[in-house]
């Protein structure tokens, strides 16, 4: 646990995934305790990894906080909450996907989804494994209380930063935002095309970076990695990013219908995990789906072409 300014304190966790850590931040509340914004996964033993950061407070968690509905950040929520009784705090849209993805999951008609935009047979036996292994590890809370953009939580302003996940929430106060992963340094947030998202995703990550230039927080304490010690520059950075891997996307349509699966194969080159490559074609689905808004490529069916 490191205080990375005053008043906010960081615990990092690690993950067995692509990314091999999350970070969760505690901020100190009006009342002298903590709130904790995000929980990393969910764990077999939850006393053991959770312990030692409890004791290490001087005054009890009394609120928690789940950015977004990924399993890095809402898994361990019911871990926290049944260790310290305390209130789990949703965004209203997220907590609805979160049921959706977690709640109401459908193993066959999530195979069937990343069957149709080309994901072969062999790459799909190791996606519905994979998923169903980290399934076991996100300990969502139901009945969470919903938060909606303009809310507060003990001063800190709630806005919804869509994008990276549908109802992505963050919190900011004096120049300090809470970022989740809306924003990260040495990589980029990922923007992908899931079932039961929203249409353009890209379309909305890029309002969101719009509005991270306009609102130039100080520092975004993020999900991943360092700090964000510019964020307005940070957001232009990755908009520019996202502006050329729509030329790269476009120059994968070369005339035949293709896939999301087929063109990601051009964006994200090389040997990947079925899980890795089930993120690429999601990102390149919504890199086709931004260029078919623009006007600069089309569908075929569920496959795409240059317009």
């Amino acid at each position: 646990m490191v205080d990375v300014e005053e008043g906010v304190r960081r615990v990092t966790f690690a993950l067995p995934l692509g990314i091999d850590h999350v970070h969760c931040y505690l901020l100190r509340s009006s009342g002298g305790g903590w709130i904790l914004v995000d929980t990393g996964l969910g764990s077999r033993d939850p006393e053991a990894q959770w312990r030692p950061v409890l004791d290490a407070l001087d005054a009890p968690i009394e609120r928690i906080v789940v950015t977004h509905m990924h399993p890095d950040h809402v898994g361990g929520a019911r871990d926290v909450h049944e260790l310290t009784g305390a209130p789990v705090l949703q965004g209203r849209e997220d907590y609805a996907q979160c049921v959706a993805a977690w709640g109401r999951r459908d193993p066959a008609r999530f195979v069937a989804y990343w069957s149709s935009h080309g994901v072969p047979g062999l790459s799909l036996e190791g996606v519905a494994h994979d998923s169903e292994r980290l399934m076991s590890a996100v300990h969502w809370v139901e009945g969470p209380e919903l938060l909606d953009a303009g809310d507060e939580v003990d001063g800190w302003r709630v806005e919804v930063l869509r994008g990276h996940a549908d109802g992505h929430i963050v919190l900011l106060r004096d120049g300090v935002m809470i970022a989740g992963d809306t924003i990260l340094n040495r990589i980029t947030p990922a923007i992908g095309l899931y079932p039961n998202s929203r249409p353009d995703p890209l379309c909305d990550y890029l309002e969101t970076l719009d509005r991270i230039e306009q609102a130039a927080p100080r520092v975004a304490y993020a999900g991943h990695h360092e700090p964000v010690l510019d964020p307005a520059e940070r957001a232009r950075e990755i908009r520019r990013h996202h502006e050329e891997r729509l030329e790269r996307t476009q120059g994968a349509l070369d005339g035949e219908p293709l896939s999301g699966y087929e063109v990601s194969l051009s964006l994200f080159p090389g040997e990947l995990s079925p899980t890795s490559r089930r993120f690429a074609t999601a990102e390149s689905l919504a890199h086709l789906e931004r260029l078919v808004h623009e006007g600069r490529a089309g569908r075929a069916g569920l496959a795409y072409v240059r317009a």
